[in-house]
């Protein structure tokens, strides 16, 4: 987690990769070495949560001697607006705000303002929604447009035991119910599904919410940071969630939203909805990744599976003009060759690898 790029590193990468060109001249669309564009940009604001979910979070790791980031090291929300409309001039139309839990950052529907003035971003925030019921109002008012929930189990008992602070899940609902009022629509839940821990809330989740115009997306169980004890036979597959989904429910595939998207898409033949499966573990969709995530911190990582960043905090703090701070950013982006989920094993070394709750989901 402390594997970061210095500010000098930053400064000569950059410069390297651009000596004789300036921000104006930055190719459109700026493209990778795969050739993928910069499309997508996650932010995290917050590296704290109130949950200690067991694939992201789990207390074994995140204690209460845990040391989460200080007040200083964190983002301000100059800094991260600053940052945010420097990728929209590269090619970003996409911002989804995320943690740990992004709705515990204080004033946070201020930072949404300050974001929602960017012309052509369309903005999003994933939540567990613990405190969502509260917040849905102003952050609609703000200018948030969408928002998604993560929810493992429909189950009382099991979310319980799937958050590990004993949150009922009846909050959670409440959360979802006052989400949809309010307009941040459509509503997506998001469900981590590990073998013989809540396999069994796959069909309950599709039953509750099939009808509402939510759309539940069930995620394979992945090996994200270096503390959540990820194997391979814990891996429920998503051909293995859509054929146990599709005995109850008959499903037919539909396209993708926009490219890149990472949900594989399905729809009932009855038209009472659809359901996603995010299959990054059995059918990498690196190819197609057009994302790059900021942490709470101020770490530009080009891949959920990094061991390292680029610091551009530091360039932030040290007073660099906006033609440095693209030139650094679009350099990051143009070295970018992740193809991680194409490469994975049983057996990847995962010591060094960043935890979700700090890059984000």
């Amino acid at each position: 987690m402390k594997k970061t790029m210095s500010l000098l590193d930053a400064s000569e990468f950059a410069q390297r990769q651009f000596r004789q060109t300036s921000s104006a001249t930055l190719p459109n669309p700026l493209l990778d070495q795969r050739q993928r564009p910069l499309r997508d940009l996650r932010i995290s604001v917050t590296d704290r949560c109130n949950f200690r979910c067991m694939y992201c979070m789990p207390k074994s790791a995140f204690g209460r001697d845990h040391a989460f980031l200080s007040h200083s090291e964190v983002l301000r929300f100059e800094e991260i607006t600053r940052l945010a409309k420097l990728f929209a001039r590269l090619g970003v139309r996409k911002i989804r705000l995320t943690g740990g839990e992004p709705l515990l950052r204080k004033n946070i529907e201020r930072l949404i303002e300050m974001l929602a003035t960017i012309d052509g971003i369309d903005l999003t925030l994933t939540t567990n929604a613990s405190i969502l019921a509260e917040k849905a109002p102003s952050l609609r008012d703000a200018g948030l447009q969408r928002i998604t929930v993560s929810l493992d189990a429909i189950d009382d008992a099991m979310f319980r035991r799937m958050n590990d602070v004993d949150f009922p899940l009846a909050r959670v609902l409440d959360g979802i119910d006052a989400a949809a009022r309010v307009g941040l629509t459509p509503i997506k839940i998001n469900a981590v599904v590990k073998r013989s821990i809540n396999e069994s809330a796959i069909l309950p989740l599709v039953r509750h919410f099939k009808g509402s115009g939510h759309i539940v997306r069930f995620i394979e169980f992945m090996d994200v940071g270096a503390t959540n004890g990820w194997r391979m036979d814990d891996v429920i597959s998503a051909a293995e969630i859509v054929a146990l989904i599709n005995a109850e429910f008959p499903l037919e595939p539909v396209d993708p939203n926009y490219h890149g998207e990472v949900a594989e898409r399905w729809r009932f033949k009855d038209g009472s909805g659809e359901i996603g499966v995010i299959a990054s573990v059995t059918q990498a969709f690196c190819r197609d990744c057009t994302r790059m995530r900021l942490s709470a911190n101020g770490q530009l990582f080009t891949c959920l599976f990094a061991d390292h960043g680029y610091d551009i905090r530091a360039l932030l703090r040290s007073d660099a003009d906006d033609d440095t701070l693209l030139r650094a950013i679009a350099a990051a982006w143009q070295s970018r060759d992740d193809n991680y989920s194409e490469r994975r094993t049983a057996n990847t070394p995962r010591a060094q690898r960043i935890e979700m709750s700090y890059i984000g989901g």
